[in-house]
């Protein structure tokens, strides 16, 4: 059994095919994605290609999937109500593309999903921890502080996103890892996603930086050139994302 799993794609439609790509050439059994597939640039165009998927996948849903369902359903969240413009103008602007059959598919996916992959174990996914679609932890987060979120699960390995950078670490006897963002990576450009079975690979792919973003300045998204300057061709460093990241830890 083989697993790719691949978290916050945030609709960037370049790099999502760039890493369906080499999923097919890694013939996996299954595809997880893990949450956050909008808000972003594409999102029409995304949510078509994950739903043609000739490879059996899996969805569960993310704070970014979220927040959009409820501005599709006429809510305005807590979050929503409480945050910058900056924010919230990516979110309301992806509600207005997609489609009712959209919204009833971005209803239907989970908070978490479990799946056996031998010989590692049970693997839950999830998109930011076990218990919320929005908590922040990062690679740097004390372990006493995390064993809580992650004791008495039952799993050998949980699977989040969420921060949009990868780690593999240990919380007791967990072995937790972040996939990553395929579309909004925090560090070096490009895309990264997981490969599951026999193990676990940390892979990153390449892809047409300029083009995409040259792409993205081409659509009718709301912030298009902060887009592509500053989450395809320079996204900002790890350093400073863990950073800022610190202040946020589960909250």
């Amino acid at each position: 059994m083989r697993i790719a799993a691949l978290y916050d794609v945030h609709a960037n439609l370049a790099a999502l095919d760039a890493v369906l790509e080499e999923v097919r050439k890694e013939r996996v059994d299954r595809i997880v994605v893990g949450g956050d597939v909008v808000p972003g640039p594409f999102p029409v165009e995304t949510m078509e290609r994950l739903h043609a998927l000739e490879i059996p996948t899996a969805f569960i849903q993310g704070n970014g999937d979220r927040e959009v369902l409820e501005q599709m359903r006429g809510i305005e969240s807590d979050w929503y109500r409480a945050s910058p413009e900056k924010w919230r103008e990516p979110v309301r602007w992806s509600a207005q593309q997609l489609t009712v059959e959209d919204q009833h598919w971005l209803a239907s996916w989970p908070m978490t999903h479990g799946w056996s992959v031998p010989p590692l174990g049970e693997v839950l996914f999830c998109h930011a921890t076990p218990r919320s679609d929005s908590e922040i932890f990062t690679r740097l987060t004390p372990e006493e502080r995390l064993r809580p979120l992650f004791a008495g699960l039952g799993v050998s390995i949980v699977v989040c996103g969420h921060t949009h950078m990868q780690f593999d670490r240990m919380i007791g006897n967990t072995r937790v890892v972040n996939a990553g963002s395929v579309g909004m990576p925090f560090g070096n450009p490009g895309a990264d996603w997981l490969l599951i079975g026999p193990d676990i690979q940390l892979r990153h792919s390449d892809y047409d930086l300029a083009g995409a973003a040259d792409q993205v300045r081409r659509s009718k998204y709301a912030q298009a050139e902060e887009f592509a300057a500053n989450n395809i061709l320079q996204p900002p460093s790890e350093e400073i994302t863990l950073a800022a990241f610190r202040k946020a830890e589960l909250q």
